[in-house]
């Protein structure tokens, strides 16, 4: 029944999309190449939020906490793959490999050490504190150590390809693809593995998890480690076409509370779509609204659809 509604809201949302880009291109009064080349940089951004959104959804499944150290830790990935590069010369992409296995360490030690021990906190206040903290104990080492004038990492597959007549730079179409590939496979390990059967009955029971024989506190800090591998994979895909920064992860933090809020609470098909949703209608309303009118559509599609839907689209009812 669940997987029937959610057909139903891909279906729906997938024809507003269209028909809505139909539009645009039919009564807009905006030249079609200018609509092709806003809707492919749309998808492209889209790419970008899903892939910052994925790690987040995923950590608030299964621990009920919003991780504040979402940014930080974005800026963390982004700063190990330049580190990579520029200390040993690894090519970027190879050194997302790389940085994916550490920043799940990372990711481990932090819900082990710290967030484990505040796991009877029903209220969720410490450990959102926690998080809030480890977000600016990361921005200060990172600025401490690598200073506060921007830095880059140079792609060695930069340039542009043609799509539809549409120009797009080849880092973000990796990003794309790497987004893709990272929602897929966080699925495939969500709905096919052992591993992912415990994290689904941790997340829907915890006390009737531990019951069962599942450790409860090491699905947490596996799923943690998991989410923060995916902020790597994030960050390495991100860094060849942004400035690198400190506060580099800042400014996704907040499309990616609401791209997860919107999507559904914990889960990773509405963060998927929820983000390559967003991407569009942010680009395509630029054609309309100038300055930062794109964002008030983003936010009013927002409350609109938490006032229809309070759960999210993909989110299942309490």
């Amino acid at each position: 029944m669940l997987t029937t509604e959610r057909g139903r809201i891909v279906l729906g949302l997938f024809a507003i999309t269209v028909l809505g880009i139909a539009a645009v291109y039919l009564f807009g009064g905006k030249d079609s190449n200018l609509v092709t080349q806003t809707v492919v940089t749309g998808l492209l951004l889209g790419g970008v939020y899903v892939l910052v959104s994925l790690g987040l959804t995923l950590i608030f499944g299964v621990l009920g906490i919003v991780n504040f150290a979402q940014g930080a830790m974005l800026a963390m990935a982004m700063y190990l793959v330049y580190f990579m590069v520029s200390s040993a010369g690894i090519n970027p992409y190879l050194a997302v490999v790389l940085s994916a296995p550490i920043m799940f360490g990372f990711g481990w030690l932090v819900q082990s050490t710290l967030m484990n021990r505040l796991i009877t906190d029903v209220g969720h206040s410490r450990p959102l504190l926690v998080t809030l903290g480890l977000s600016l104990l990361i921005s200060n080492t990172l600025l401490m150590i690598f200073g506060g004038r921007p830095l880059n990492v140079p792609s060695p597959y930069a340039g542009s390809v043609q799509i539809l007549g549409a120009i797009a730079d080849v880092p973000r179409i990796i990003a794309f693809v790497g987004a893709v590939i990272v929602a897929g496979g966080l699925i495939v390990i969500l709905r096919k593995s052992p591993v992912g059967l415990a994290i689904r009955a941790v997340a829907a029971n915890g006390t009737g998890a531990s019951l069962v024989g599942v450790n409860v506190k090491r699905i947490y800090a596996m799923t943690f480690g998991l989410g923060a591998a995916s902020v790597g994979v994030a960050g390495g895909l991100l860094a060849p076409f942004t400035s690198l920064v400190p506060s580099a992860g800042d400014q996704f933090t907040t499309l990616a509370f609401v791209i997860v809020v919107l999507g559904g609470l914990g889960s990773v098909p509405g963060a998927l779509v929820g983000g390559i949703f967003i991407g569009l209608l942010q680009t395509v309303g630029s054609l309309f609204l100038p300055g930062s009118g794109p964002l008030l559509l983003v936010f009013g599609m927002f409350v609109l659809v938490l006032f229809l839907r309070p759960q999210g689209l993909f989110g299942a009812n309490k």
